[in-house]
């Protein structure tokens, strides 16, 4: 449970100083015991940024509270779904600009394609730049229940990363090494899209 916490604490500092999650944005999970369901989260409305391992709050499946001083984040609902639904271990949810920007341009065609790029080989399963993913977007719903049954329906399409509306990217791993490099892979590539579309519009 310590060397989680670090871990956790850690992630959220290096993502906090990339920019994704500035303010008291983003909410960050790692699966701690499955039977029952224990998960290590930061509190809500604080700056990840500064959050120590022994401020983190202990979550079960209900997303209620069983240890630590404040709130769980109202999108833990979303953090269970996708711990459920894709047998993730950890799950970050950054507020990055490009990631933000593109989830609320793109939400008409439901989707980010990322295609021929060579960093699409961070992903797991994926072996050649030769191929394409599509990151699925939902549109944003402050009804939290309704927002997870609509990520669920698109989780069986994601590669490892889902885009909430105006809202930002939601990416997960097999252990939080790996929700960590889904998230900089994915946001790597989405600030790509982005400037690519900035150039297209320009030409």
């Amino acid at each position: 449970m310590i060397q989680a916490a670090e871990e956790l604490s850690a992630t959220m500092k290096l993502l906090h100083r990339r920019g994704w999650c500035d303010g008291t944005g983003g909410n960050f999970s790692v699966v701690v015991a499955h039977e029952p369901l224990r998960l290590l989260m930061a509190p809500s409305g604080v700056d990840k940024g500064s959050v120590q391992p022994e401020e983190l709050i202990e979550v079960n499946s209900s997303g209620d509270v069983t240890r630590g001083a404040g709130k769980a984040s109202a999108e833990t609902l979303l953090h269970l779904r996708i711990i459920d639904y894709c047998g993730a271990e950890a799950v970050l949810h950054t507020h990055s600009l490009s990631g933000t920007l593109l989830s609320k341009t793109e939400l008409e065609r439901g989707k980010v394609t990322l295609e021929g790029w060579e960093m699409l080989k961070g992903l797991k399963g994926v072996t050649t730049h030769d191929t394409s993913v599509n990151v699925p977007i939902i549109a944003n719903n402050q009804d939290l229940q309704a927002l997870s049954e609509a990520a669920a329906e698109r989780l069986s399409e994601a590669p490892h990363g889902l885009l909430v509306s105006g809202h930002g990217l939601y990416a997960w791993g097999d252990n939080l090494k790996e929700a960590r490099r889904h998230t900089e892979i994915l946001e790597f590539l989405l600030e790509l899209s982005w400037r690519q579309s900035l150039m297209r519009s320009q030409q």
